[in-house]
């Protein structure tokens, strides 16, 4: 008979730095007790710290045992945060353009829900070996996955940063969800391109198998990131799987069970925000030949920022109330046309009715519409209702439609010959005649 299985938690540790060549940090991440979570913000001036700060702060509301399905909840999750970055466009059209990746794992307290988009990556090490668990949804991935590129390759492609799956607020790019079982010892690890770019999956795995905790593991990547070129910012969140039944190490920084929040949603203050650790290491010292003329660090200057070039190139919406205007005015057009058309064939139809007691040919539908009046007084004829046996009389009244106006004057004709037959008592009064009934 087996050994009961332990029950299992979590050591976890969240850890960002500004990097080596950027001014700010776009990068924001999050780990607790039940969810670790990473959001790398992109566009450049569009600001990219704000997409991953939004999206962060309503991802972070999973953090609590799950009500149900770690899936559901998780796809429900991403197109919250989705939905809030297009009302922030809303509000503010001037950062249209911004985006942001999304990884994310939440525990049910035996499973982990995973949801990816982007190129931010999630890795398992588990007995020794290092298992990249998310795709990356870029340029590159999708030629490995082709068989045109190799994984060497694409690591040195020059487009190995242009990602084709990201939140932008705009449309509804599907995150994948999936299930994972971890086992006691196991560790997670989730990442922005920071580190990924800089330090090959070789040196993370070493770290992750010979670190002796989480803490220590994350400052080693984010320290090998840096020394690396630090290019970007850098982010790191780690997880170990736990008997959460022994004793944790009170040195550990996630040993009071609180939320850490680290990068961007940390330094953008919002009212009644929970409590969060932000921190960053230190920038180890740039090498003589990148300092700048001016004796600077990071004096690298581009015309364009990198981070503005992450993901396939997408005109901004300029004008986003103008568009909507001439939306409006399209449809409101195509309402009028269309009301326009029916309001013509219904001025194309007849019916003899009553008014006052004589027979009239009325142009367009008997019907009531509220506001509006859909038929009118064609001709007025000298037919009286009364002349009529009640039969014609109670047709009359009711409406007799009409094919056109010359059906109509032809159902008058006929309506005038039976009043005349019944005016007259020599008629009136044979056999078969139906003037029996007149009023």
């Amino acid at each position: 008979m087996s050994a009961q299985q332990p029950r299992l938690g979590y050591t976890y540790v969240a850890l960002s730095d500004v990097g080596r060549r950027r001014t700010s940090n776009q990068d924001s991440g999050y780990a607790s007790p039940h969810l670790l979570v990473i959001a790398d913000g992109m566009g450049g001036a569009a600001a990219g710290d704000l997409a991953s700060s939004e999206v962060m702060h309503v991802v972070r509301r999973l953090d609590g045992p799950p009500p149900g399905d770690v899936i559901e909840a998780l796809a429900g999750a991403v197109h919250r945060a989705n939905d809030r970055l297009a009302e922030v466009i809303e509000e503010d059209p001037s950062v249209e353009g911004m985006g942001t990746t999304l990884t994310a794992l939440l525990w049910n307290g035996a499973q982990f829900g995973l949801a990816h988009i982007g190129d931010s990556r999630a890795y398992l090490m588990r007995d020794g070996q290092l298992h990249q668990i998310t795709k990356d949804h870029t340029l590159v991935q999708s030629l490995v996955d082709e068989g045109r590129l190799t994984r060497e390759g694409a690591r040195t492609h020059p487009n190995r940063s242009l990602i084709l799956r990201v939140l932008l607020g705009r449309d509804e790019s599907e995150p994948d969800l999936t299930l994972i079982e971890p086992h006691v010892g196991d560790r997670f690890l989730l990442c922005s391109d920071g580190l990924s770019d800089m330090v090959d999956d070789d040196a993370i795995a070493e770290v992750l198998r010979t670190a002796p905790n989480v803490d220590v593991a994350a400052v080693d990547l984010v320290q090998r990131a840096l020394a690396g070129g630090g290019a970007d910012n850098v982010t790191v969140i780690l997880g170990e799987m736990v008997d959460a039944e022994s004793p944790s190490d009170p040195e550990l920084a996630s040993a009071d069970g609180q939320p850490m929040l680290v990068g961007a949603a940390a330094e953008q203050a919002r009212p009644g925000r929970t409590s969060t650790t932000s921190t960053s290491l230190d920038a180890i010292p740039l090498s003589p030949d990148e300092v700048g003329a001016d004796g600077e660090h990071g004096a690298v200057t581009r015309d364009i920022d990198p981070e503005a070039l992450r993901y396939a190139p997408r005109a901004p919406r300029r004008h986003v109330w103008l568009r909507r205007l001439v939306i409006t005015l399209i449809v409101v057009g195509l309402l009028a046309t269309a009301a326009k058309l029916t309001w013509d064939w219904t001025q194309r139809q007849y019916y003899v009715g009553t008014e006052d007691g004589v027979v009239v040919i009325y142009r367009g539908l008997q019907a009531d519409f509220p506001l509006i009046d859909v038929d009118s007084v064609e001709e007025v004829t000298d037919v009286q209702l009364d002349a009529l046996p009640t039969f014609r009389a109670n047709q009359v009244e009711q409406g007799i439609a009409s094919s056109s106006l010359t059906d109509a004057r032809d159902t008058v004709a006929t309506l005038r010959e039976i009043a005349a037959r019944c005016a007259d008592p020599a008629q009136a009064n044979a056999p078969g005649n139906e003037c029996g009934g007149v009023e």
